[in-house]
């Protein structure tokens, strides 16, 4: 392979050039080759500093979230100067003030069916920093289809996970996908996100630092990648496991699908079953009326403690037993945070109990925070 590190390449990346194993030709693979880092949130944010800082020639992000206060807990690439900014503009600025020698790419619009094969055909390798099921599954079928290596990893709470899905090995043949793995996705509300269940702060470092890992081992022929191999560390015990994936012969993807009806978030309902909404004006004009409603929080007690609109509390993972507490005779306004516990809620009176007077609160209390009560805390 022919040279193409300038002088200050050379004296930047002196010591991965030193590494016996890794050395010139090392570098020079990671200079040519082009990953793509979908999300640039807790686990992007430690991939694409360390991806960058290798040399990693051409980098692409995509994210069209902005930057929250409560990023700032876990994603650092970013600062309190940059609130309300783009993710992946932001990262972009981040990275080539890390490092000038690299080529950075911004997808600052949701990766939908629609372009996803059309952004990740342009890559080597898609690094997978989602937080949702919906787009785990379009990552792994667009990178399927565009016979693309996918660096998995997850997190939440204490526990993370890494692999490598659909790697090309020495005798030209894939290894295992996401779908191996997991063939369906959970039901709707069974796995909180990390809003929802929490998160540690440092654990997106530990497992984007590992999954950042397995990509410079793929592109430098350095090391064993994890493909057939599902990594978990759990940050409380420090404990880890790896267990072994193996393919499916069932296992066939074709096309990409719509993926919220996949997982469960857009169900295909009858018209009666639909979930009727309310906004956060309607709901505070049916205050200043007092009118007669029943307000039901479905979120965690300790949300409530930050932050919440004297609603009942029966948290959802406690609906079940708690029916009766669900009046029929009035409106009933159901919040979460922003509108999907409680949609589910809804969801599951109206279905198993016949309940028809339920209204999901749109937005939830972010939505409550933003537009009526500004100095409500939000998180």
């Amino acid at each position: 392979m022919e040279n193409n590190l300038n002088p200050k390449e050379l004296s930047r990346y002196a010591r991965h050039i030193a590494i016996p194993e890794f050395g010139m030709k090392g570098q020079q693979k990671l200079k040519a080759a082009k990953v793509l880092v979908i999300g640039a949130g807790g686990l992007g944010s430690p991939v694409l500093l360390y991806l960058a800082a290798a040399g990693v020639g051409r980098i692409g992000i995509v994210d069209f979230d902005v930057v929250e206060d409560t990023n700032l807990q876990r994603q650092v690439l970013y600062t309190v100067e940059d609130l309300g900014q783009s993710k992946a503009i932001t990262a972009k600025k981040k990275l080539l003030a890390l490092n000038p020698h690299i080529e950075v790419e911004v997808y600052d619009t949701p990766f939908t069916k629609d372009n996803a094969l059309d952004i990740i055909q342009g890559y080597d390798i898609v690094a997978d920093g989602t937080d949702n099921f919906p787009t785990r599954y379009l990552t792994n079928d667009a990178c399927v289809l565009t016979g693309k290596v996918n660096v998995y990893a997850s997190i939440f709470r204490f526990e993370g996970q890494v692999s490598v899905f659909n790697y090309l090995d020495k005798n030209g043949e894939r290894g295992p996908n996401y779908r191996d793995l997991f063939p369906q996705p959970p039901p709707p509300g069974m796995v909180p996100s990390c809003a929802e269940g929490g998160v540690l702060g440092v654990l997106p470092g530990i497992i984007g630092s590992l999954q950042a890992n397995e990509v410079i081992k793929i592109i430098t022929g350095v090391g064993e990648p994890l493909s057939g191999r599902l990594f978990l560390f759990d940050a409380a015990s420090f404990t880890t496991r790896t267990l072994k994936v193996k393919k499916k012969p069932d296992t066939t993807i074709t096309e990409l699908i719509n993926y919220e009806q996949f997982c469960g978030i857009v169900p295909t309902q009858k018209k009666e079953e639909m979930v009727k909404e309310i906004t956060v004006q309607e709901l505070k004009k049916w205050q200043e009326e007092e009118k007669d409603f029943q307000l039901v929080d479905v979120r965690k007690p300790y949300e409530w403690d930050i932050a919440n609109l004297n609603a009942e509390l029966i948290v959802l993972d406690t609906l079940p037993q708690q029916v009766e507490k669900i009046k029929k005779d009035v409106p009933v306004v159901i919040h979460c945070r922003s509108g999907a516990r409680s949609a589910n809620a809804i969801r599951f009176l109206q279905e198993q109990h016949g309940y028809t007077n339920l209204y999901n609160l749109q937005g939830g209390i972010l939505a409550w925070a933003k537009e009526i009560d500004t100095s409500m805390a939000t998180y």
